[in-house]
């Protein structure tokens, strides 16, 4: 049974490996959705981000996201690097991708900036077809399981492809606003020999917005309330986060609900988790803690969690004109 268990995720993961990972921290770690943030704190930044899917399965995904980027002044722009990697532990696909990424700003008002940024990567897709047993392997009778197969399909180990991707962000020194678009050039990732499947472009459209209330409404002298917002779409797939992030000086936390607004099939969920988070900003550093409570007809999945730690070389979240998270 647990043969046929492996076969089944196998098939399963076929169809899911066209699809980007999605992190819920998009507003802490802003850099997983757009190569415009790169330098966007006009100083150097790293950081890393660590998120945990479904442990309650027995099929967790785990997925991590680590970059570093610099502040270059005298041409106005961004440089820095990003590295992803996502593996499914029971099937051991593995996904890697290593990105350079280059951003631009230049001012359109008094407030407002422009970043349009390129990025281009290299990943690589690997599968661990060694925990792959097909029918002809199998004999029943003696419980043996065939090291051989005759089976006439022919898989790769992995695949290698280029990829391009470009974004753009809006900014003022408490919101911003931006747009990104991956895979440009819509690599193939087939596993077959020969084969042809080509990796659906990914749009995301992200906001954080910052509303005044309260008596207090100069955000220099008080708490800060945003309102979040991410749409993504990736060929049949969609998502749609809303929510809202209060910020208490060095502490903050907020609430956000993942949604499925154009449901693929009649079983698909609208409302599909709510998602809860804490975060503490201390001398330049900022460590973020976040969990997604499903509420779909799955099971008891565990639910999805990340960690998310960044550092600021210069402690420079305060300058001028840069977008806040």
């Amino acid at each position: 049974m647990k043969k046929f268990l492996i076969l089944i995720l196998v098939l399963i993961s076929f169809y899911g490996i066209s699809q980007d990972p999605i992190h819920t921290q998009f507003f802490m770690v802003p850099e997983t959705l757009s190569s415009s943030f790169t330098g966007s704190k006009q100083s150097t930044r790293a950081g890393i981000i660590h998120r945990t899917q479904w442990p309650g399965l027995n099929f967790s995904i785990n997925t991590q996201f680590a970059f570093v980027d610099n502040w270059f002044e005298e041409i106005k722009s961004g440089v820095g690097i990003s590295v992803l990697n996502h593996k499914e532990t029971t099937t051991r696909y593995n996904f890697t991708q290593i990105n350079f990424n280059y951003a631009y700003k230049f001012s359109i008002s008094d407030e407002w900036n422009v970043r349009p940024s390129i990025s281009v990567g290299y990943g690589s897709k690997d599968f661990g077809f060694q925990n792959l047993v097909l029918e002809d392997q199998i004999n029943i009778f003696s419980g043996i399981i065939n090291v051989n197969s005759i089976d006439p399909i022919n898989l790769n180990e992995s695949v290698r492809f280029i990829d391009f991707s470009t974004s753009v962000l809006f900014n003022n020194e408490n919101s911003w606003v931006g747009l990104s678009l991956k895979h440009l050039n819509r690599p193939n990732i087939s596993m077959e020999f020969d084969g042809q499947d080509n990796l659906e472009m990914f749009f995301s459209a992200h906001a954080s917005i910052y509303l005044p209330f309260g008596k207090y409404r100069n955000y220099k002298n008080s708490n800060k309330l945003f309102v979040l917002a991410n749409a993504m779409q990736q060929g049949p797939y969609n998502r749609f986060d809303l929510g809202a992030k209060y910020d208490m000086g060095r502490f903050s936390s907020g609430l956000l609900a993942a949604t499925n607004p154009f449901k693929s099939n009649s079983n698909s969920h609208f409302l599909t988790s709510i998602n809860a988070f804490i975060g503490m900003h201390w001398e330049g550093f900022r460590f973020a803690y976040s969990y997604d409570f499903n509420v779909t007809d799955i099971g008891r999945t565990g639910g999805v969690y990340e960690l998310s730690l960044t550092y600021d070389f210069l402690n420079n979240d305060n300058c001028f004109g840069c977008p806040d998270y």
